[in-house]
């Protein structure tokens, strides 16, 4: 996400690189270069000048210190006030109703019954909530059917009433039904509706004002950039609604909807949707989202992704194998399982520092392990548990089977023999080669 806005950061900072010390000159062409930057990411001209307005102003009051070059000094400032632009720190749901409630609101195609199922099942696994979802859609043909199935994806209850066309009704009811039953989160989906539909925005109010959520988030497509901006503040002017969640940021390389939606409407982005798994929501952190498009990548989200698919007894069983040198292909298997399961490949590489600029002219896709997947599903028991016995006529009999070729095979093997010995050193914690060798493997 954000490729262009990064990329053109980085020229930016170039503008310094070699200058002894920030001058009224030379300041001028790196911001001339940032507000040209954030321009082109969809950012209004008002708030770009303000952005760089307030970075000129820090720089020239800031004295160099003899470790530390200008164009450093150039980029800790932007990073400050990019965090401050997205609204400094993360902020939470709150959820201290009985049953705490929360409105769903936004356009038409934007997600939001999507991103409704995707935030209980955050709630369920992450918070450990009993969430209910309430399907108050009763317009578009087929939407309470599709939060139904997304419900039952996800093991969440879905609340309906088939022959009820009153969203305030069916609001109510489910407040009632989630007290009985022990609900403690309440997720009203509503009908997707255009900023400029009096009717349908009278209703919504409505329903805020007849069941008076503990949150009102607004959905919005990020991809839209500046008209997502608008649509915030048009909703917020009628609604008042506490947040927003960012749909589709995975998709967005621009990025001008993230970093000024805050500074428009005042409310805080609280998540992103970044694909479209269930498990693709996260919350949003205006300091990673900084780091990130600076290209200094998002280590914390990194490690926290990894964490959830951690598993201690496995860990402890695979760092003996590996001290005892008996780390095989049925081990290397299960753990390209877990990457995967972290999510977007791309995604997970730009969050580790400095890869970032490796690889943003490299196509990595969500199956870029499906050769090396191939090639070890190809082997038998024996030589997945025993790759020493890999002589050159089982080598070949692999990438016939496998759809390969003989030199991507011994590629593979080597690899993974290299892995081997750099994990026995590092005492395990594999999940770097793991992309490294998936990125190796990618066939061209």
């Amino acid at each position: 996400m954000f490729e262009s806005l990064s990329e053109k950061f980085n020229r930016a900072f170039k503008v310094l690189k070699g200058q002894g010390y920030i001058t009224e000159v030379n300041v001028a062409d790196a911001l001339k270069e940032i507000r040209k930057a954030l321009l082109d990411a969809d950012v209004s001209y008002k708030i770009a000048k303000s952005f760089t307005d307030e970075v000129k102003s820090k720089a020239l009051g800031q004295k160099i210190l003899t470790s530390v070059s200008p164009g450093q000094l150039m980029v800790k400032i932007v990073h400050t006030e990019l965090v401050a632009l997205m609204g400094g720190d993360k902020t939470d749901l709150n959820l201290k109703g009985n049953p705490s409630v929360i409105l769903m609101s936004g356009l038409q195609g934007s997600g939001k019954t999507t991103l409704s199922a995707k935030l209980a099942n955050f709630l369920k696994n992450k918070k450990n909530k009993n969430v209910l979802l309430v399907a108050c859609d009763v317009y578009r043909p087929a939407a309470i059917e599709q939060l139904k199935i997304l419900g039952e994806q996800i093991n969440v209850k879905t609340y309906f009433e088939e022959n009820n066309k009153n969203p305030v009704s069916i609001a109510k009811n489910a407040i009632k039904y989630a007290r009985d039953y022990g609900f403690n989160v309440v997720i009203i989906d509503t009908a997707g509706r255009l900023a400029i539909d009096e009717e349908m925005m009278e209703e919504i109010s409505s329903l805020k004002n007849a069941v008076s959520p503990q949150e009102t988030l607004f959905v919005v497509d990020a991809m839209t950039g500046q008209d997502a901006v608008n649509t915030a503040k048009a909703f917020n002017d009628r609604l008042d609604f506490d947040g927003v969640v960012l749909t589709k940021l995975d998709g967005d390389t621009r990025g001008g909807a993230a970093l000024t939606i805050k500074a428009v409407v005042n409310k805080p982005i609280k998540f992103v949707g970044l694909g479209e798994k269930m498990d693709a929501i996260d919350i949003f952190y205006p300091q990673r989202m900084a780091d990130r498009i600076l290209g200094m990548g998002d280590i914390v989200s990194f490690v926290e992704r990894a964490q959830e698919q951690y598993d201690v007894e496995e860990a402890r069983k695979l760092q003996k194998k590996i001290a005892k040198d008996q780390f095989n292909f049925n081990d290397f298997l299960q753990q390209i399982k877990q990457v995967k399961k972290m999510g977007n490949l791309k995604d997970l590489v730009g969050m580790i520092p400095g890869m970032s600029k490796i690889i943003k002219d490299v196509d990595i896709t969500d199956d870029a392990f499906k050769y090396i997947e191939a090639i070890i599903y190809s082997m038998t028991p024996a030589e997945r548990a025993k790759p020493s016995i890999l002589n050159g006529s089982r080598r070949k009999r692999i990438a016939m089977g496998s759809g390969t070729d003989i030199q991507e095979v011994n590629r593979l093997i080597k690899q993974f023999e290299e892995s081997k010995k750099f994990m026995k050193a590092m005492s395990g914690g594999g999940v770097s080669n793991m992309m490294h060798m998936a990125h190796n493997m990618k066939r061209k």
